[in-house]
């Protein structure tokens, strides 16, 4: 049996470690983060019941109740819901998106597949279910619909300029 030199066995675990996170920056820019914001509100849902008084769905009384109070220093006391905490997740991860749609490989492309049947997913539960026609989910809907046309829109000019293709007459 051959022995490796330390330097070979370090060059080998370097390759290995280097692959793994290849895989795991290839799931990176393949997943659609605002996945996670939809299922939380999915999660939401699913536990919160149907309808409440005057046909309203209950996941509004969850969503609109108080996440957190912070005293303001004019003396009023500023009021965070979990509905608002959920659209500012989604926009974080928006942003999230929007840095990583400067991808033009085909993992990149294949996110804003991915992001436009998000998109066609949140419509039709905005559309069709109780627990899903609250403002919030509206503005979660509309955030999944920026970010699969911003990301399409942002590889397109990557994509432009990465190969140096010029408009008619620029």
């Amino acid at each position: 049996m051959t022995h490796m030199r330390s330097n070979e066995v370090d060059a080998l675990n370097s390759r290995r470690r280097g692959q793994r996170r290849n895989r795991i920056r290839f799931f990176s820019d393949l997943f659609p983060y605002l996945l996670l914001p939809v299922l939380i509100y999915n999660l939401i849902a699913l536990f919160s019941g149907g309808d409440g008084p005057q046909r309203t769905p209950v996941i509004s009384e969850v969503l609109d109740a108080a996440a957190f109070a912070i005293p303001m220093m004019s003396g009023v006391i500023m009021r965070v819901t979990w509905g608002e905490l959920m659209v500012v997740l989604a926009v974080v991860f928006l942003f999230v998106e929007v840095i990583k749609s400067t991808n033009t490989a085909s993992a990149g492309i294949v996110n804003h597949i991915l992001s436009m049947l998000l998109f066609v997913f949140c419509l039709m539960q905005f559309l069709i279910f109780q627990s899903f026609a609250t403002g919030t989910f509206f503005i979660i809907t509309a955030i999944v619909l920026l970010d699969a046309l911003a990301g399409m829109v942002v590889t397109i000019i990557s994509a432009r300029r990465d190969f140096g293709v010029e408009g008619i007459g620029v």
